[in-house]
């Protein structure tokens, strides 16, 4: 016991909440991600690749993020979120290495781009449960039960938007544009290694029972909310983000002259820095008794690819710009409601699943550059685009009847 007159020196506490260091990690991961968008501009330029091809770089990192989505979530529900969160940090650098070998050979920004899928496929599947989960019970008492979707989402879409202005900025003004943003995102990436590494577990729970491969079956995928309404929603996500500030460039590039590159991260960072400012207010567009925030977002989004041909059209810069900022609503909304419906579907074994399947329905949108810069060679881009946006009349037509249907209790 003290003795008297002695002083009990208070106990110290950390005065950062663990969810800040998984929001950090996916912060950083989604960084890598999107790093490359605003550059494809630069490799069409200066490399002289067809865009075609630049296009294709911008979707073939699909191929790395949808195999992460699906087992990475899966396996973290299992073996735990820290452990999975540590292979993304590892990917993130690998992947960002690679891209700055791109100089030397396409085959290197291709490699680099598939790792870098992986990363964000990592981050969004296994980072955005962990920071749901860190955003609740003793871990934050004071957060609400929407704070884990709205903090993931807005982690997403500002470090998405970060890797781009950064990327952007270097590209446009600064030295050896093709190496340095990425050299920039290693020295970022690298901290979180020991930050993910003393945040703690949340998951103990095992996963479901039985060798390691049942572990991928998901069973609330089959919900019927979660195939009529979120998967109908969710490709419209990146389709049109994908379309906004990945397309749209290279079809500017007549009216943007010497600054192609600087309006690339413009329109990057508008409907990115639009969309995160959006996403604390989402909640209020949301609704637990229909799909009322998903319906809103995919009209939006595709009045946004709307302006996006107009822009073409037109060849005009602003009206280019103004469709990002449409676009970044829906996107922002999108997201937010997106996850609320998926944490309210998932079981308590497989939200790390859930989430992973969403976001690989939500990335396969990445494709749409390619496949419209494919299909224009035969097809009249106006023409493209106008059958892109009656296919999300359609959409929203589907997430209407379904609005109110197969809520979970």
């Amino acid at each position: 016991m003290p003795t008297t007159g002695s002083v009990a020196l208070p106990r110290t506490r950390s005065r950062v909440l663990p969810w800040v260091a998984a929001w950090g990690a996916v912060f950083v991961c989604s960084w890598g991600g999107n790093q490359f968008s605003p550059l494809l501009l630069m490799y069409e330029e200066r490399q002289h690749y067809s865009s075609v091809l630049v296009n294709v770089f911008l979707g073939v990192y699909v191929l790395g993020l949808a195999p992460a989505l699906l087992v990475a979530g899966s396996l973290s529900d299992r073996h735990g979120r820290r452990p999975l969160l540590l292979v993304g940090i590892g990917t993130a650098v690998v992947g960002s290495g690679l891209l700055a070998l791109g100089p030397f050979s396409p085959a290197f920004l291709a490699a680099g781009r598939l790792f870098s899928g992986a990363t964000v496929g990592i981050a969004m599947a296994v980072g955005n449960s962990w920071v749901k989960e860190l955003s609740q019970g003793r871990f934050d008492p004071r957060a609400d039960s929407g704070s884990g979707a709205r903090r993931a989402s807005l982690a997403f879409t500002l470090g998405s938007a970060s890797g781009a202005l950064v990327a952007g900025v270097i590209a446009q003004w600064g030295p050896i544009p093709e190496v340095l943003p990425f050299l920039v995102h290693i020295a970022v990436a690298l901290p979180f290694a020991i930050i993910v590494w003393r945040t703690p577990e949340t998951n103990t729970a095992g996963g479901l029972p039985g060798p390691w491969w049942r572990q991928l079956r998901i069973p609330s995928a089959g919900h019927r909310r979660f195939t009529r309404v979120v998967l109908v929603a969710a490709p419209w996500i990146f389709g049109s983000v994908a379309i906004g500030y990945g397309y749209l460039p290279t079809q500017l590039a007549g009216a943007t002259g010497t600054w192609g590159l600087v309006f690339a991260t413009a329109a990057t960072v508008i409907a990115l820095g639009v969309s995160s400012a959006v996403q604390p207010i989402a909640k209020r567009v949301h609704s637990v008794t229909s799909a009322r925030g998903l319906a809103v977002a995919v009209a939006l989004m595709t009045v946004g690819i709307a302006v996006v041909a107009l822009a073409i059209a037109l060849q005009s810069v602003w009206i280019g710009l103004g469709a990002n900022v449409v676009i970044g609503v829906g996107i922002g909304l999108a997201l937010v409601s997106s996850l609320l419906e998926v944490q309210r579907i998932a079981g308590t074994r497989d939200l790390a699943g859930l989430t992973g399947v969403f976001y690989a329905a939500a990335y396969a949108g990445f494709l749409a550059p390619a496949v419209i810069a494919a299909v224009a060679g035969f097809v009249a881009v106006p023409v493209v685009l106008a059958v892109v946006v009656a296919l999300g009349v359609v959409s929203w037509v589907a997430i209407a009847v379904s609005s109110g249907r197969h809520i979970p209790a």
